[in-house]
């Protein structure tokens, strides 16, 4: 009997063409879709990752390739898990990343619960990364072959019972290449657009979001500088972002940026450009691929702060000898970019170490 294999499928090229590859590699190939949480009100488009035209794609490339195809309804969950700790975390002042949360709880959670029950050995998804198991027998993570399309930043959540039940086909695969055998395998899917909006946002706009369901963070309030004297007013936390210098409605001689949030006084820290650079932060609830990882603290690493941004040389420390899950990241350099409620990912070239929340 061939190994069962569950594929996470949202209707696009990348998880269409896993189960292309996996069904012509001999495995015993099961679709699996989830349908999320989406806002509903007139003039709102669904859910971009399970509107009723991906679950057709998703269904008609399930059927084309000969395996079958299940919906299911994960919308309480999303809800709860990705839906609400976005909008609480910008209520609270910090810049949430719901990407993180979903894959953790609700793609290697549920989903791969899911696969498991339906006796598949593992799940596969279009992620752009790698799995690697060494000669110890753990478990490493490694950047996708493509560093344009590459998503282990993401998946630095990841853990070793996750990564022993998952398969990443595209890895190894440029995006060109993906669309390449997508048009080898006839899926008419093949010349289909990438989505790069956050997928339960209707209209793209995150501030129209929260205003819609969340209007108590958006709520006006002072605009203070490091020591308090008030320079304006706010239009509500979530509004603005670490770095942001354009909006402010601030009369200086010298600009003045985001540095900063005080929820407690629904206040927005600005200072000048001198002050908002940090040559450090600390992480926590840090994840090790593998654990083992942790022993060898203080460790020198490239560290990115952002899904898109660059990385930068730091040195990661233990905040105490028996927590290495919240971790000092000293760079060599200041930065400017950094924001609580991002994930700080650890990098030893291709290979991703780990990575915790910003605090």
């Amino acid at each position: 009997m061939s190994v069962r294999v569950a594929v996470a499928m949202s209707g696009g090229v990348d998880s269409s063409t896993t189960a292309a590859l996996l069904v012509e590699r001999g495995y015993d190939v099961v679709g699996l879709m989830m349908r999320m949480w989406s806002e509903e009100g007139d003039g709102l488009l669904p859910n971009k990752c399970c509107s009723p035209e991906a679950v057709a794609d998703a269904r008609g490339v399930c059927q084309r390739l000969g395996i079958p195809f299940y919906l299911l309804n994960v919308e309480a969950e999303f809800k709860t898990r990705v839906v609400d700790f976005f909008t609480d975390g910008y209520a609270g002042g910090i810049t949430p990343n719901p990407c993180l949360q979903c894959n953790h709880h609700i793609k290697f959670g549920t989903l791969l619960g899911k696969a498991r029950s339906l006796e598949a050995e593992f799940l596969a998804t279009g992620h752009y990364a790698r799995i690697v198991q060494n000669p110890q027998g753990d478990y490493e993570l490694y950047k996708g072959l493509d560093s344009n399309k590459d998503q282990s930043y993401a998946l630095h959540i990841l853990s070793q019972a996750q990564l022993a039940h998952t398969l990443f086909p595209l890895g190894e695969f440029t995006k060109e290449q993906t669309r390449e055998l997508a048009h080898k395998f006839g899926l008419r899917v093949a010349s289909k657009h990438d989505s790069q909006d956050l997928c339960f946002i209707a209209d793209g706009n995150y501030r129209n979001f929260m205003r819609r369901n969340r209007p108590d963070a958006l709520v006006a309030g002072p605009i203070l500088d490091a020591d308090g004297n008030r320079l304006g007013t706010h239009t509500g936390l979530a509004d603005y972002t670490i770095g942001q210098r354009k909006g402010l409605g601030i009369a200086a001689s010298e600009p003045f940026y985001v540095t900063a949030f005080d929820a407690s006084r629904n206040a927005v820290i600005v200072g000048h450009a001198d002050e908002l650079g940090k040559r450090e932060l600390v992480a926590r609830n840090v994840n090790w691929i593998p654990s083992s990882i942790a022993s060898r603290l203080p460790l020198r690493a490239n560290v990115k702060i952002r899904y898109r941004s660059i990385e930068h040389p730091a040195t990661l420390t233990a905040l105490a000898p028996d927590n290495p899950e919240s971790v000092r990241v000293q760079f060599d350099a200041p930065l400017r970019d950094i924001t609580p409620g991002q994930a700080a990912v650890f990098y030893h070239d291709d290979q991703c170490l780990g990575g915790g929340i910003i605090e």
